[in-house]
């Protein structure tokens, strides 16, 4: 670039500030991660604010600046202060030098800043002339005042995920306070049961002060303010330490059991003489304490002999930042993109001739290429250099890459994936597949969630008659039982020891043969057998191992160790024979399935006493069977736990016409297209986005969205309900042998909290080693041994002889 020089032409100064509705990329670059702490920086385009990288051997921004003609762009660099160190140590290190540290006031979760440790450096340049722009020039101090303040895009995203959506019940709404009086400052001092001072609740009936029950982080509680709650029925308290003068604070419903909304807060703290104005927040609230115990939720870094475990870097061996309570995502996209087929879909060098999505952050054939780039190209898997590093005393591990916007993508309008919260892994690697083959460019290459896909196929066969009929379905993973057997034992923490089983016992357990309740159409007897096996094999199989029970209405894990070879598994004996010279299959038009029939869906009896034994409604139970084969409890109860929020969870529902709960309508529903129709669509807009989204009205809308001139279908094509049914999934040749490849682990007692980690066998340095991939952290081995027993996705990758 050459000397700075003002930019006089008013033709090519098109830019002005970023307006409220506009997106501001300052934080990586939308094409690959390259960042302001890249050795080139970041560059935002100034007419779009789209960020681009500078690199020169993956120029984005001059590939950018061809497509849209845009040439105003502002570089930025973070650079190592100087004296970060020192100034580190005046703020208290581990030498142990303090200084005075400021009055807290309020508490938030924060590491150290970025702007404790880094210089900004920004300059603004014209690549078309390629000058350094004299920053004070035309309009630009406004527009990068206005760069400067907007929140960014993976910050917009962060905040809007974090934030819960606090609701009132019927006890804040209609909350009756006894006498006003004013509480002293003694009587605020601390909690009128014990001596604690902090994590105190104001009963906002009565005025009593009681501890809360113990938190995380050593925050001490005796759960006084839940002993009086009982035993006054006084529902709603408020944590004192938690109120801020905007009138935000902790307000608990003991009787709902949950975290509330008070919208009278402020006159209800009044009616004890408190002035809400006055208020600071001195204690972390429920949020930001939920926050940090996901966050800190981590897997032992040390090996059997109590050393540190060694980081690796290099090509494949990139970490994740965890953005908060991201590990579920970090781990599935480990496992996925470390497959072959992965790898040749989205890693794909630079071309300077590439056309460039117009809007990348949306776009999932940029992201996944991005992904692919990020993980698998090794430039940003190296250490911290020294100057950075804030712990010296320990491996140095790499800084990793930040997911943020393939998060933003995929979570998009999901219920739960959109949100800040824990999820479930294999949820997520389910739904992750289903949106990858939904937004599949097929001009780009072939759909990778195509190699995981394979055919199972149900035989249900009449105790009476012993007509047969065959059901088949295409699937993409396995989700298997894990036997429990009780032992005598009990574990460290005093809970039920469970005998081990092998990986084989629990395919047995799957595939066994079981009674179920059925109405023959054929010969009207009741009663049949129903087992499920492969019909063909995938190239890639994934299995998830259940190990959950009830207790006390939540699922909860069961450790139960399964022995899994690390050499080859066999499935052979799980294929199915199909039907078979002796059987007589039932014909089509007696068939239980026939339209025109107006039989009625039959619970199986011993599985809905079971559901209904757990305190489930007779109507929930009996549509959870219906929608999961009618033979599994289990199933149910899991269909039952995902399908709770639904509104017409407790509408009866119509059986006739379609009474096997197996059989799915051959199209979309005159509903689902009136639906989309009352958002604007056709109906054959409507009719094709849910042929392409196999009738899941949520991805539909999201098609829709997508394809905005698509004139849609009249009509489903006939013999294809849906869009993959002609699609040969798997193959059923033989021998059907398997390799463990990955597996994905979890910690806690609930999926929903605790932590995920992936252990992947990899080449490290000429030989075959299990690597762990724990968030932004990458070492060699780790207790790889004991978490194999207790994975929770297991993903094999077949071996063809």
């Amino acid at each position: 670039m050459s000397l700075k020089e003002p930019l006089d032409n008013p033709k090519t100064w098109d830019i002005n500030p970023p307006q409220s509705y506009q997106t501001v990329y300052k934080d990586d670059c939308c094409y690959s991660f390259d960042s302001p702490f890249s050795p080139n920086g970041l560059d935002v385009c100034l007419h779009c604010f789209i960020s681009t990288s500078p690199d020169p051997e993956r120029n984005y921004t001059l590939l950018h600046h061809k497509q849209t003609g845009h040439s105003i762009y502002l570089n930025i660099k973070r650079i190592l202060k100087s004296n970060w160190k020192k100034q580190k140590n005046l703020d208290g290190d581990e030498d142990g030098h303090t200084g005075t540290p400021p009055k807290q006031l309020r508490l938030a979760i924060e590491a150290s800043s970025d702007d404790d440790k880094y210089d900004t450096i920004t300059e603004v340049k014209n690549v078309s002339s390629g000058v350094i722009i004299d920053k004070t020039s035309h309009n630009l101090p406004e527009v990068l005042d206005g760069i400067s303040k907007a929140m960014s895009y993976t910050k917009k995203n962060e905040v809007e995920a974090w934030e819960q959506e606090i609701t009132t019940c019927t006890h804040t709404q209609n909350l009756h306070q006894n006498a006003s009086r004013a509480l002293d400052a003694q009587g605020l001092a601390h909690c009128s049961s014990c001596d604690l001072k902090e994590n105190l609740w104001l009963c906002l009936i009565c005025g009593n002060l009681g501890c809360g029950r113990a938190q995380f982080g050593g925050v001490g509680g005796h759960g006084h303010a839940l002993t009086h709650s009982i035993e006054c029925n006084h529902a709603v308290a408020v944590k004192l330490g938690s109120i801020t003068p905007e009138g935000t604070a902790d307000v608990y419903c003991y009787t709902c059991d949950e975290e509330r909304r008070d919208p009278l807060l402020g006159d209800h703290l009044a009616n004890w003489g408190i002035n809400i104005a006055d208020r600071r927040k001195t204690e972390k609230s429920l949020t930001e304490l939920q926050i940090e115990q996901n966050m800190k939720w981590d897997f032992s870094m040390t090996g059997e002999n109590g050393k540190e475990l060694e980081p690796v870097f290099g090509t494949g061996f990139t970490g994740l930042q965890n953005l908060g309570n991201s590990c579920y995502m970090a781990s599935v996209l480990q496992c996925l993109f470390d497959l072959p087929q992965f790898r040749d879909r989205y890693y794909k060098p630079f071309e300077q001739g590439a056309k460039l999505a117009e809007n990348p952050a949306e776009d999932y054939e940029t992201q996944l290429r991005k992904l692919a780039d990020g993980l698998l190209s090794g430039r940003y898997s190296t250490p911290v250099s020294e100057n950075e590093r804030e712990d010296t005393t320990g491996p140095n591990y790499q800084r990793g890459i930040a997911p943020g916007m393939i998060k933003t993508l995929v979570g998009k309008n999901h219920e739960e994936f959109s949100t800040m919260r824990q999820q479930d892994a294999f949820e997520f690697f389910t739904y992750m597949l289903d949106k990858i083959s939904q937004n599949n460019d097929s001009s780009a290459g072939i759909d990778p969630s195509q190699f995981f896909k394979f055919q199972s196929e149900q035989k249900i066969q009449c105790l009476s008659c012993k007509k047969v009929r065959y059901k088949t379905e295409n699937q993409e993973s396995l989700s298997i039982p894990v036997p429990a057997q009780e032992t005598d034992e009990k574990d460290d923490e005093g809970k039920d020891k469970y005998k081990p089983v092998s990986f084989d016992e629990c395919m047995d357990s799957f595939t066994e043969t079981q009674n179920i309740d059925y109405s023959c159409a054929s010969c009207k007897g009741h009663g049949a057998t129903t087992s499920t096996k492969f019909k063909t094999f995938p190239n890639i199989l994934v299995v998830n191992a259940r190990r959950f029970k009830i207790l006390n209405w939540v699922p909860c894990k069961l450790d139960i160790p399964v022995h899994v070879s690390e050499s080859t598994i066999n499935l052979d004996q799980y294929l199915s024979t199909g039907l078979l010279p002796e059987e007589e299959e039932l014909p089509e038009a007696e068939d239980e399935n026939d339209a025109s029939s107006t039989q009625k869906f039959v619970a199986n009896e011993g599985a809905l006493s079971m559901l209904e034994g757990m305190g489930f409604p007779f109507v929930r139970c009996e549509k959870a069977l219906y929608h999961t084969g009618n033979a599994d409890p289990e199933a149910a109860m899991n269909w039952l736990f995902a399908h709770m929020e639904d509104p017409d969870i407790d509408q009866p529902m119509s059986f006739e016409g379609n009474a096997n709960p197996l059989v799915s309508p051959p199209g979309p529903s005159k509903e689902q297209i009136n639906i989309l129709c009352d958002m604007g669509f056709t109906a054959n807009q409507a009719r094709k986005a849910l042929y392409q989204c196999n009738n899941a009205a949520d991805a539909a809308v999201e098609w829709l969205f997508s394809h905005p001139d698509d004139a849609g279908m009249d009509s489903i094509p006939e013999n294809e309900p849906s869009k993959n049914d002609d699609t040969p999934a798997g193959d059923s040749s033989l021998p059907a042998n398997y390799r463990l490849k990955s597996i994905i682990c979890h910690k806690g007692g609930s999926i929903h909290v605790g932590h995920y980690v992936a252990f992947i066998r990899k080449q490290v340095g000429g030989s075959l080693e299990w690597v762990l991939f724990n968030d932004e952290k990458v070492v060699k081995g780790g207790e790889v041994q004991e978490m194999m027993k207790y994975a929770y996705v297991y993903i094999f990758e077949r071996i063809k002889t």
